[in-house]
């Protein structure tokens, strides 16, 4: 029997509905988790807050789609306003709004969390197999060199000046375009993602999907979940009520929505753990204006990385990530410092501007709280090392571009103007980071429900079993005990599969 998306809007009265597991959350995680569970013959309702967009509602507009696509209309932040978070809304999560980069989570990370967290079952040889079925689903394939644009080739070009290290990345399309609207949803259906893998075979095994329909509790009887208790959402307003009576209930709505639901819910946390390990993998945009065009906007977005001050061993203080990043003309705009006369002027250099970014391996800990109105309070600053990370990605941005033939570089510092040479990169490397100095911006946040073999140090054990409840699982990057330092998402597919068969196997 096929499945449905069914939409709250069209709820008019209350609902009561029964299934084997009810998931929370549409994205990689809770994508996987549905699809294989309903797969395993389990029967399957997965909620969903956002609505349901397919290809014919990508528009490329980018006004419309910021607020379709994203939590809080990509306005979400952190408390003080200083980092950015951007976070997927809808069926489909953030793969839907995501640059397809994919990497599998670092082998030294995987071999620390055996070390460290008790996860036998995460080390790189234990996984590998899951890694490999997940890239083969989403047909994960290298980018070819001819589809680096020109914005990314700066990156190549700085890092052959440099001799520093770097290289093609893989990605997950099929069919793709070169729009370059990749953020904005593809119009093109070429994202292997779960709107076009995922979704379309957990209806065929009988999955449901509840789009604009909000969790507000999980409920737990007697030290066992068993269900939850939802709104349909009508024009982001609270209608009838849902609840979905379960054997099993999995949290896969993000490290920052997963969390949030468990502290609304009160649920068991003897440790004092839930929420309280949030780290954000902030990243900072440097800019260079070159003589020649580079027309950023076009192609695929992400296509190289530079892996020279990136080392995953345990204490080390390289712990940047670079990758080329660019914006379209409203997030441009918005980002572009100065006013008027000297505003416009930048704007003019829009096309012949390239972007890099660089995303610092966390060890800061931020929290996430859950106010009254269920809504999220995310509070997160950089400890020392982080922040002395960050600067030195900075500059190492900074530097590339140079390297590139860039004739001006402007870093997102206060203390710092145009940067036309290695001479003026001692005012960078200077500079002390406060909150919005620089701004950052976050697309991966992770670790607010952590896993371990032990208790007292982990939400959930390594499979995803929240510790002291039956029946309750967590399936997101929410799992991830430690920043992984890069692209999250083939990590947390592969968390799905896995907790998947978790379910499948207790529910037997």
């Amino acid at each position: 029997m096929s499945g449905v998306v069914r939409s709250g809007r069209d709820v008019t009265s209350d609902l009561a509905l029964r299934c084997d597991l009810v998931v929370v959350g549409t994205g990689a995680g809770g994508g996987m988790l549905m699809a294989d569970a309903a797969r395993a013959g389990l029967s399957v309702i997965a909620l969903e807050e956002g609505p349901y967009h397919t290809t014919k509602d990508f528009n490329q507009h980018e006004r419309e789609m910021l607020a379709a696509l994203f939590q809080d209309g990509a306005t979400r932040a952190t408390e003080d306003g200083a980092i950015a978070i951007l976070s997927g809304r809808g069926v489909g999560g953030s793969t839907v709004h995501n640059t397809n980069l994919c990497k599998r989570a670092p082998d030294p990370i995987l071999a620390h969390w055996a070390r460290e967290f008790g996860l036998d079952g995460w080390r790189p040889e234990a996984v590998a197999a899951d890694f490999a079925a997940v890239e083969e689903r989403l047909h994960v394939s290298p980018i070819e060199p001819g589809r680096v644009n020109r914005n990314n080739d700066v990156l190549l070009r700085g890092m052959k000046a440099l001799g520093w290290r770097g290289g093609l990345l893989a990605h997950n399309r099929r069919g793709c375009a070169g729009s370059g609207f990749c953020e904005l949803g593809c119009a093109f259906d070429a994202k292997e993602n779960v709107l076009k893998v995922l979704l379309p075979e957990a209806l065929a095994a009988g999955a449901t999907v509840l789009a604009d329909c909000r969790a507000e509790r999980v409920t737990v009887e007697g030290g066992r979940a068993t269900g939850v208790i939802a709104r349909a959402l009508r024009d982001g307003k609270p209608g009838p009520r849902v609840t979905i009576t379960a054997r099993a209930v999995a949290l896969a709505g993000s490290a920052i929505g997963s969390a949030t639901l468990a502290l609304a819910s009160a649920l068991p946390d003897p440790h004092s753990l839930v929420g309280r390990s949030l780290h954000l993998h902030p990243g900072a945009a440097v800019a260079g204006v070159f003589d020649e065009p580079i027309e950023g906007w076009m192609g695929i977005p992400q296509s190289v990385e530079c892996t020279e001050w990136i080392d995953f061993s345990p204490g080390s203080p390289r712990r940047v990530w670079i990758v080329p990043a660019f914006a379209h003309p409203i997030g441009f705009a918005a980002m572009a410092p100065g006013f008027g006369a000297a505003h416009m002027r930048r704007l003019r250099r829009y096309p012949f501007t390239a972007v890099l970014v660089a995303m610092v391996h966390d060890h800061s800990r931020g929290r996430v709280e859950a106010r009254r109105d269920g809504r999220p309070k995310i509070t997160y600053a950089l400890d020392g090392d982080d922040a002395r990370a960050l600067v030195e990605g900075m500059t190492a941005c900074a530097r590339l571009l140079l390297a590139a033939g860039a004739r001006e570089v402007m870093a997102p510092a206060s203390t710092v103007g145009a940067l036309r040479s290695e001479r003026d990169l001692d005012a960078l490397r200077a500079h002390r980071p406060r909150p919005l100095d620089p701004a950052l911006t976050a697309t991966h946040p992770m670790s607010t429900l952590p896993m371990a073999a032990d208790p007292r140090r982990g939400v959930t054990d390594g499979d995803g079993r929240w510790h002291g409840v039956r029946g309750l699982y967590v399936a997101d990057g929410s799992l991830f005990p430690t920043s992984i330092g890069g692209p999250p998402q083939i990590a947390i597919y592969t968390v799905g599969r896995r907790v998947a068969r978790t379910v499948r196997d207790d529910l037997q």
